[in-house]
């Protein structure tokens, strides 16, 4: 097989998996929200996502790195993105639904984040004029917002959850770019473990604001305990590490394009959990989303450059 098409297959499998895990997210809120308040729903998955980072750095040595990105404000900025973007997603879930919030980190991944890389970054412009590539983005998107249109899940939203649907895809796009472009110098197990290490601390601090305050963070059970740890694992340790790892291997235009299939894992999972049989018009989504992430996978997608410090110097 090509080498080339060998590394753009490897991150797109990787962006997949880690597009399904970050479904997952939705079914572990909808199936612990009668047992385990929002406070709750919130710090634990950041605890043991940061649990999953703490040792993942440290077994590669890159705690060294937590110290400079202390002192830089960019990553400060990046827990408060994650705190808000979490927050935001947990709130819009609850106001909107799953599938519904899904699509709007679908405008998130696969459309903003796109623009603002090709915009401000000024990397894979010249896929904006690739008929194929654009054709590509247009199915898997469509094909994604078909599976949720199709089913009637997206419904007018009370005014509360307009504001919060407005702020979703920034959070999202903003907080995942600039990540990404640090972790041209940094590893991505130090930026994005600092980043979900502190907003743990950051949402425990403030957990008595939160729905359910402190009583919140008592476990009601064994099995919420499991499914709280499993949650935060995968959604908050797993999912980014291998989108990460997609994004080292082809840039970040092609992993933020293969979000498109997060709506589809979503239907299919809350319709298996929840035993809510999918449209026909919606399953008629899935091939399209298929096709369009098949056609976005073509032409060059070069690695994004690494920069990481010799060992033993300072990290930037």
């Amino acid at each position: 097989m090509d080498p080339d098409l060998q590394r753009r297959l490897s991150a797109a499998g990787l962006a997949l998996i880690a597009a399904g895990l970050w479904a997952s997210y939705y079914v572990f809120v909808l199936t612990l929200a009668p047992h385990v308040p929002p406070s709750g729903l919130i710090v634990w998955p950041f605890a043991f996502g940061a649990l999953g980072y703490l040792v993942w750095s440290g077994a590669g040595g890159h705690l060294r790195s937590y110290g400079p990105l202390s002192r830089s404000w960019a990553a400060w900025a990046r827990v408060a993105l994650l705190v808000l973007m979490q927050l935001s997603v947990l709130a819009e879930t609850f106001l909107a639904g799953a599938v519904d919030t899904s699509l709007l980190s679908l405008l998130g991944d696969v459309v903003l984040t796109p623009i603002l890389v090709m915009t401000f970054l000024r990397e894979g412009r010249n896929r904006a004029r690739d008929p194929v590539f654009i054709g590509g983005v247009v199915l898997a998107t469509g094909g994604a917002t078909l599976t949720i249109v199709a089913g009637g899940a997206v419904r007018p939203l009370t005014d509360l959850a307009a504001v919060v649907a407005a702020l979703v895809p920034f959070f999202i796009a903003i907080y995942f770019l600039s990540a990404a472009q640090e972790n041209r110098t940094t590893p991505a197990s130090a930026v994005v473990g600092h980043a979900t290490i502190f907003a743990a601390v950051g949402t425990a601090a403030i957990a008595g604001l939160l729905p359910g305050g402190y009583g919140g963070l008592v476990f009601p059970s064994i099995t919420a305990a499991v499914l709280l740890a499993a949650m935060g694992l995968t959604s908050f340790f797993v999912a980014p590490a291998l989108y990460f790892r997609a994004i080292e291997q082809t840039g970040i235009v092609l992993p933020a394009i293969l979000m498109a299939s997060i709506p589809v894992f979503t239907l299919f999972l809350t319709a298996a959990f929840f035993r809510v049989v999918p449209p026909v018009l919606g399953i008629v989504g899935v091939p399209l989303a298929v096709v369009g992430a098949v056609l976005a996978l073509q032409g060059a997608h070069p690695p994004w450059s690494r920069r990481y410090p010799a060992p033993g110097a300072a990290a930037k």
